[in-house]
């Protein structure tokens, strides 16, 4: 086996050089723009100003624009609602969502005025379309507008309309994307306490409910700055009134779905003694109560945060602590060569509790991350039994994906069961599995198939969850030993398939000094193997990216076949890149296919609906032309989104969510290969190049000093180890490589933890 490399050297940054070209309408037959569609666009912004005119809670107005297709951000409106250069569009935007068509749906705040000057500049532009263009523009037509010789431009004196040649070039881009205006509206209702997600139309929303609605909410009932908790009164009251403002609300009480054991309970030898804790890493567990009875207990450091009103129920969360503190000595199957771990376990449900607050639990959270920031991996093995929305995150989902961004830890979160199934995949995951900074686990039987109760992602109708999966047995197929308070018991799902990630992660990052950036890719990297479950559309829906390999050596080393390296990095700019990587060469080709893994934690905006993380980066791998046609980066998965290699490349937004992962903060991509495997040539001196191109929705601070970390394995075509070539060329081009030893890691880590005592 070889040893994983850590790969150090000069990454560059560079600001974007793109200036972008002028707006147009796609290159297709039917790709046009008639008055009478601006007409009816006018019309309706008409309807909408009388209506927000006449409303007496919100100064501005909310207002839909409904795309003709899932958008990209260079496609959404930019002359209308736009009072450049104080205000873009962009900037109004308030929530996005896909509607039944599955095309995008974005709302705006913006003031009359704005509104006003939408209108203007669209009869503008329909009064021009008539006259000069006789009720019709093509995409032909709006390309020659450059073209002085073309004679049917050449005399259209645009000053006399009040409207210059590159702002009605604009409006008609911006009409021929937008089907129509409307405004919000929600409709569900309920007898509940509700967690509601509003619009964000002031930003002291809190002051805005009270002044505007007539609801009083005490600051403690908001999450984030537009998630609060409403009572029913109240939530009535919201939508009588201004039902227009919620976006999303769910119903505070929550089903909690636990895994079921057999309840079998029996003694075994590993319950009689237990060594002492000494430097062992510690791992937060938030689940249950925890028994202090049990033969491990003084490796759990144990606070109880429920409410006591409702009981005691320590079964559950002592199960999940045993697996996370001795997994290995009561599944020996499952050895995992990480060893034991200590345990800070926080309970924040009670006896049963079939039916908790949400709120309460995000509260407490909350609450115990902001006291431990000592703790970098958390454990979740609770979830909801209600299926997670098509449009927006769930609030519990986005408490943790902020906490994540906020404070450098990373949650490990069970993929939640279906306990009443006939097949896998029957019900979409519940919250918080639908955390998108999180590693998401699902749950495979003894045979690498997905367990029977699991549920399926995706997540708002795009990003891949659950991330991954892990054994966590079956009907008829075993299950994990667990201890719980009367002994040694049987449990299957999702809960107990999270721990043995759990501590792979804290082991990753506690005990080899990894950053969690490249623990969550090398814990993806080595699911997704070579058989690109990820890409399956079936599959990856229940799996992720695959089954991860049992033992952490299969995790960090790699086939003699392989060279699997990492590196560390930082995106200050637009472009970070590296174009020195040397691969090794025979005769004059490329004897490997690689793969890759991307991994970074971004910002993220419940508010946005759909376009929820803020941040894209976009990753190429591949060799290095420096000469002749088409020069610069050969990207191994073909992706063309960014590439500057002196050609004009266009993907459409839906094609590049879908296939490049556009906007996914887990990115897995492979060399596109034929049915017979080739050796690539090698250009020049065999280079390949790297490049991070990073990308923001709002602002370009979301971006700046995002870490992200890089897994890339390259697999020999004729089984001949080439490492300590590839190790000796990067030496030569200025790299600092250092093999992973795990021996040798744990050595350090062990001496690092001493304690020393200096006499005075």
């Amino acid at each position: 086996m070889n040893e994983v490399l850590q790969l150090r050297g000069r990454i560059r940054q560079r600001p974007s050089a793109g200036r972008g070209g002028n707006p147009s309408l796609p290159r297709a037959s039917d790709a046009l723009v008639k008055v009478d569609h601006i007409t009816a666009l006018v019309m309706q912004l008409k309807d909408l100003r009388v209506f927000w005119k006449n409303d007496d809670v919100l100064d501005e107005a909310l207002i839909d624009v409904y795309y003709r297709d899932v958008i990209a951000k260079s496609n959404r409106i930019r002359a209308l609602f736009a009072n450049p250069p104080h205000k873009s569009a962009n900037s109004t935007i308030r929530g996005a969502r896909f509607n039944d068509n599955g095309h995008h749906t974005i709302t705006h705040l913006v003031d009359d005025k704005l509104i006003a000057e939408a209108e203007a500049k669209l009869m503008l532009a329909a009064r021009i379309l008539e006259v000069e263009f006789g009720g019709t523009v093509t995409s032909e037509q709006l390309d020659n507008f450059d073209q002085q010789e073309k004679s049917e431009f050449k005399n259209i004196k645009f000053s006399d309309y009040g409207m210059s040649k590159s702002a009605f070039r604009q409006v008609i881009v911006d009409a021929y994307y937008v089907t129509r205006f409307d405004r919000p509206s929600y409709n569900d209702s309920t007898q509940q306490d509700s967690i509601v997600t509003l619009y964000k139309v002031d930003d002291d929303m809190r002051t805005f409910l009270r002044d505007k609605v007539g609801i009083d909410v005490p600051k403690e009932r908001f999450i984030g700055d537009s998630t609060v908790l409403l009572l029913p009164f109240q939530m009535t009251k919201l939508l009588n009134e201004a039902s227009y403002l919620v976006a999303m609300s769910v119903d505070d009480l929550n089903n909690i779905v636990l895994d079921k054991d057999d309840k079998i309970a029996q003694r075994e030898s590993w319950m009689m003694s237990i060594d002492d804790p000494t430097n062992e890493p510690t791992i937060g567990v938030i689940d249950t109560q925890f028994d202090e009875t049990v033969y491990f207990s003084k490796w759990v450091k144990y606070e109880n945060m429920s409410d006591p009103k409702f009981g005691e129920n320590s079964r559950h969360g002592t199960a999940i602590s045993s697996i996370i503190v001795d997994g290995p000595s009561m599944n020996p199957d499952l050895d995992d060569g990480c060893g034991r771990f200590q345990v800070r376990h926080f309970a924040v449900i009670g006896k049963d509790k079939e039916s908790a607050s949400s709120f309460e639990i995000m509260r407490k959270i909350k609450k115990i991350v902001e006291n431990n920031t000592d703790i970098k991996v958390w454990n979740l093995s609770l979830g909801s039994e209600r299926e997670v929305a098509k449009s927006y995150i769930s609030p519990e989902a986005a408490l943790l994906d902020e906490l994540q961004k906020k404070h450098d830890v990373i949650f490990v979160v069970s993929g939640t069961n279906y306990l009443d199934a006939k097949k896998a995949g029957e019900k979409l995951i519940g919250s918080p599995a639908d955390s998108i900074n999180s590693i998401v686990v699902n749950a495979v039987n003894g045979n690498g198939n997905p367990a029977i109760y699991s549920r399926r992602g995706e997540v708002l109708s795009f990003f891949k969850k659950p991330d991954i999966a892990s054994f966590g047995g079956d009907i008829g197929d075993g299950g994990v030993q667990v201890c719980t308070p009367m002994g040694k018991s049987t449990m299957r799902g999702t809960s107990v398939a999270t721990p043995w990630i759990t501590r792979k992660v804290a082991f990753l990052i506690e005990v080899l000094g990894f950053s969690r950036e490249i623990a969550k890719a090398l814990i993806v990297d080595a699911a997704a193997g070579w058989t690109d479950i990820g890409n399956d559309p079936k599959m990856s829906t229940l799996m992720g990216y695959g089954a991860v390999p049992q033992h952490i050596n299969n995790i960090v080393q790699s086939g003699d076949n392989e060279i699997k390296f990492f590196i560390d990095a930082i995106s200050e700019q637009y472009d970070t890149y590296a174009y020195n990587l040397p691969v090794p060469v025979d005769n004059g080709k490329h004897p490997f296919i690689a793969k890759a893994t991307l991994c970074y934690f971004p910002k993220c905006s419940i508010n946005q609906g759909v376009d929820y993380t803020n941040t894209e980066l976009d990753v190429y791998i591949g060799r290095m032309k420096s000469e002749g046609k088409n020069p610069g980066l050969k990207p191994i998965d073909k992706n063309v989104q960014s590439i500057e290699d002196g050609t004009s490349h266009a993907v459409r937004e839906e094609v590049a969510r879908k296939v490049f992962r556009k906007w996914d903060n887990t990115k897995h991509i492979r060399e596109v290969i034929g049915d017979k495997m080739m050796p690539r040539k090698a250009y020049e001196d065999g280079l390949w190049g790297v490049s991070v191109k990073t990308k923001n929705r709002f602002d370009a601070d979301d971006g700046r000093s995002l870490k992200f970390g890089l897994v890339i394995t390259l697999k020999e075509m004729n089984n001949i180890n080439r490492i300590r070539d590839f190790i000796r060329l990067c030496e030569l081009r200025g790299w600092s490589v250092t093999r992973v030893d795990i021996d040798s890691r744990i050595e350090v880590y062990n001496k690092a933890q001493e304690t020393i005592n200096l006499d005075f």
